[in-house]
């Protein structure tokens, strides 16, 4: 495999030759690493079954769990869905572009390896100029898990992208950070009535405007593992994770505070050197702190959540104390990430 090359490329207004230097890897089966709004996608052409085995054996991905397919235009989800229901286009019309995928029966266009196996695929129109210009130029709907590790926190830059798998893959496209920093929010329109399946960039409260009732599972707050084939990415219990030990602590911040202070104090008695994600500029002493932001601006502290584990796991702590979130707008997506990095070690204050 020769080294990854890296192409940047205007994030929103990508040049021409460069988005067709890498739609010319994915339409000869190579992988190339794309931003999109969420986080960063790593593609194949969804529609070449060797193509996709190549993702999940570079990512160590296990082979049950469904990639979402990438499309450019609206219509080209009734190439790829079998059934789309009026509330689908009802959803499509609002939100796509966005940080929405809807999981639908499927054709037989798409190979069983791209949906995990299942008679349903994934789909999404992201909102992102590159994104679309690649599939555009590639002539191919693109599958497209996040480009980093199985398991691993997901990637917002491309450097943390080259980090997993520089020398594993052919391209990466750097369009500079993305912006949402959590992935899409996914939901089964092929249940009654529709769940979901991962809570992401798009708030709930916006989807049941349009639905009404979703089902909510206790495995799509991060609070219960989930048991059964996945139907969507992220279904996993322990996701998004460091290598070190984090631990999440709930409730109203000036518990959390105290109980965070508290830890750090009881964990450095033992020995560990101790990493925190913070809210609202606290101070730890003691502890390396990395705020996400204020808890009145969920969208930044979303967009800083996987650079900020990646960052503490480099500064080699041996556990990271997160302090929690309301769970309501990004708040969800948010507690759902940490919950599943913890692999369910979160405590309330």
């Amino acid at each position: 495999m020769p080294e990854t090359r890296v192409l940047r490329v205007n994030p929103t207004e990508p040049e021409k030759e460069v988005i067709a230097e890498a739609a010319a890897v994915i339409r000869s089966g190579g992988l190339v690493a794309f931003p999109t709004e969420t986080v960063y996608g790593l593609g194949a052409d969804a529609l070449n079954e060797a193509a996709v085995r190549r993702i999940f054996e570079v990512k160590g991905r296990p082979p049950d769990n469904p990639l979402i397919v990438h499309i450019a235009d609206r219509d080209s989800v009734y190439l790829l869905a079998s059934e789309v229901p009026p509330a689908a286009e009802e959803l499509i019309s609002r939100f796509w572009p966005g940080p929405l995928t809807l999981v639908l029966k499927r054709t037989e266009l798409v190979p069983a390896v791209t949906c995990g196996g299942l008679e349903t695929v994934a789909v999404r129109m992201p909102a992102h100029p590159v994104a679309l210009e690649l599939i555009r130029e590639s002539g191919v709907p693109i599958a497209a898990p996040s480009a980093n590790l199985s398991g691993s926190p997901s990637p917002t830059t491309a450097e943390h992208v080259l980090r997993d798998l520089g020398g594993k893959i052919e391209v990466v496209l750097d369009g500079g950070p993305t912006e949402i920093g959590v992935e899409s929010t996914v939901i089964d329109l092929t249940v009654e009535p529709p769940e979901l399946l991962r809570p992401g960039g798009l708030p709930l409260e916006e989807v049941e405007r349009v639905l009404g009732s979703v089902r909510v599972p206790e495995s799509a707050r991060g609070l219960a593992a989930f048991t059964g084939r996945p139907r969507s990415p992220g279904m996993k219990y322990r996701h998004y994770a460091p290598r070190c030990r984090l631990i999440v602590v709930e409730g109203d911040p000036e518990p959390v505070r105290r109980k965070v202070a508290e830890l750090v104090l009881d964990l450095r008695a033992q020995g560990m050197r101790v990493g925190v994600l913070a809210l609202d500029g606290a101070d730890y002493p003691g502890a390396e702190v990395v705020d996400l932001g204020p808890r009145s601006d969920l969208k930044k502290v979303a967009r800083s959540l996987f650079t900020a584990i990646r960052k503490l796991d480099e500064r080699g702590v041996d556990v990271i104390l997160a302090e929690g979130v309301e769970e309501s707008g990004l708040g969800l997506a948010i507690m759902n990430r940490l919950r599943k990095a913890s692999g369910g070690e979160f405590i309330r204050a």
